[in-house]
């Protein structure tokens, strides 16, 4: 009997140090403690493919984890998105959203997600200003002489675009609600064949992103009327802003930012901005942002949340005054 009763013992110690060492349920280690997917809503190639690559090599360096790059295209960005919104929200399933995919995109259709109520936004990237560029027998030279030539022939200035409900587009709509004038949109599959009619004087006018119109400005094959950014670029100093062209509050951008889903938890979402603001901050990153003409936009998870609620409305705004909702 006394030996029993030590053999139960025993097993009761054993026991009882097991529960003692073992994680309470549910408990988690230290974030991150497996690989982090970051969800590119494009086909790969493009800024926001790029973007994504430089940044997951890097951000992974900070974590000490992979970061997977997973494109998923299609639907104008919302089966990435929407893939995103319905993830746990841990911290390992992130988005690299842009001003379609939390702005735009949802504004105009059913995408199945709200761009403001189902996400966390955790960091701002970058922002890549467009240029208002015209051909060169276009009889103007700044915004003022664009609004005068659509005020004298309502609706036949023509511009054109990358296709319907692209942020050039929509640049084209915000600058025809703030001047109070009539323009008339000619969609396109793409900027490259846009651009190409622009520049082959087929149409007058167009918003193209800096990086791609400003070999044709420099040549003189287009002339740079106004960019949309809050200030001037580096790139085109002599180029003025439409703000200061006499639209206040004009600004159009194709920015970038990272997302995560609704509910991410205040450590983590800490930890991920840190790590991602001090990203930016890397040489790599910064020549990579240079290549695509873009301006690194640093800042606070709080800050960028306010900033993509504004951007959520204004182009809903829009999009409703132009008549575009699906």
């Amino acid at each position: 009997m006394a030996r029993l009763l030590k053999i139960l013992g025993c097993c009761a110690l054993a026991l009882a140090g097991a529960f003692v060492l073992a994680p309470p349920a549910g408990a988690q280690g230290a974030y991150p403690g497996h690989p982090v997917t970051m969800v590119v809503p494009y086909p790969a190639g493009g800024s926001a493919d790029i973007l994504a690559r430089t940044l997951g090599q890097k951000l992974a360096e900070r974590l000490g984890q992979p970061v997977v790059i997973d494109n998923r295209a299609g639907a104008g960005t919302a089966i990435g998105a929407k893939h995103v919104a319905g993830a746990p929200a841990d911290g390992y399933t992130l988005l690299m959203g842009t001003v379609s995919s939390q702005a735009i995109n949802p504004a105009m259709n059913k995408v199945g997600y709200d761009p403001v109520k189902d996400f966390t936004p955790v960091a701002p990237l970058a922002s890549i200003p467009f240029v208002l560029v015209a051909h060169p027998s276009f009889p103007g030279k700044s915004v003022a002489d664009v609004i005068a030539q659509a005020k004298a022939r309502p609706g036949e200035l023509s511009y054109a675009s990358a296709g319907l409900g692209t942020s050039n587009h929509l640049a084209g709509e915000l600058l025809a609600s703030a001047a109070g004038i009539r323009l008339l949109h000619v969609p396109y599959k793409g900027s490259a064949p846009a651009l190409n009619d622009v520049v082959a004087g087929h149409l007058p006018l167009m918003f193209d992103l800096q990086a791609t119109a400003l070999p044709y400005v420099q040549s003189g094959k287009l002339k740079a009327l106004a960019l949309t950014g809050r200030a001037r670029s580096a790139l085109l100093p002599d180029v003025p802003t439409a703000i200061e062209s006499g639209l206040p509050g004009y600004e159009v951008s194709a920015w970038f930012g990272v997302f995560a889903p609704a509910g991410l938890p205040a450590p983590v979402l800490e930890r991920l901005n840190s790590d991602i603001n001090a990203v930016l901050k890397a040489p790599e990153m910064q020549k990579r942002l240079q290549e695509l003409g873009a301006e690194p936009e640093q800042g606070s998870a709080e800050a960028f949340a306010k900033f993509t609620r504004d951007e959520a409305a204004k182009w809903s705004a829009v999009v409703k005054k132009a008549g575009l909702v699906q």
